[in-house]
């Protein structure tokens, strides 16, 4: 049994490097991220990470990478998750429509000089489409990762700095997310590190 496990493992290891290695094209695009979110810190803006199931935990991931420590000292950078306030999730999803879950946090909390890094694997999701296009809206610079062939954030071009992984697996789609996202916060840990 456990040789039937390792083959498979095996399976999924190989179509891992071979994703990563297909995303290389986007290391400097990432680059091009990380100035653009080391740049609104550094003009006193904050960062808003949102997405949806898995994405939504990595959005959170992120954020506290920001926000408490990636793996330099450095200050405290202003991140925010826009998928840990039940109040206002099931709020919005009630009065607005799930749609609106994210959108009406942007408003709320949007100012211009912040940046928005929305998360989707799909580039489809209804509210995450509605997020991009209220942080636009309200003069936010926004970021997406996302995966497949962009889907409607792409074809649209609703973010400044859109990162298509190119992949279909979801799995592998959130695996480089996290390593892209890594990859910024390592970028800022330099940029503020003491």
């Amino acid at each position: 049994m456990a040789s039937t496990h390792l083959e498979s493992f095996q399976r999924l290891y190989a179509d891992h490097a071979e994703a990563f290695e297909r995303s290389r094209a986007l290391l400097a695009p990432a680059a091009e991220l990380a100035e653009a979110v080391i740049s609104a810190l550094r003009a006193g803006g904050k960062l808003l990470f949102c997405g949806n199931g898995g994405s939504a935990a990595d959005s959170q991931h992120l954020a506290a990478e920001f926000a408490i420590r990636f793996e330099k000292k450095r200050r405290a950078l202003p991140a925010i998750a826009l998928t840990t306030d039940s109040s206002a999730l099931t709020a919005a999803a009630n009065d607005l429509g799930f749609t609106e879950v994210f959108a009406r946090q942007i408003e709320a909390l949007g100012r211009p000089g912040d940046l928005l890094i929305a998360l989707t694997t799909s580039g489809t999701s209804p509210n995450i489409v509605a997020a991009l296009r209220a942080a636009r809206g309200l003069g936010l610079t926004t970021a997406c990762l996302t995966g497949r062939d962009g889907g409607t954030i792409a074809a649209e071009r609703l973010a400044d700095h859109c990162l298509v992984v190119p992949a279909g697996e979801t799995a592998r789609i959130q695996e480089i997310h996290i390593f892209l996202g890594h990859l910024i916060c390592s970028a800022a840990d330099r940029a503020f590190s003491d």
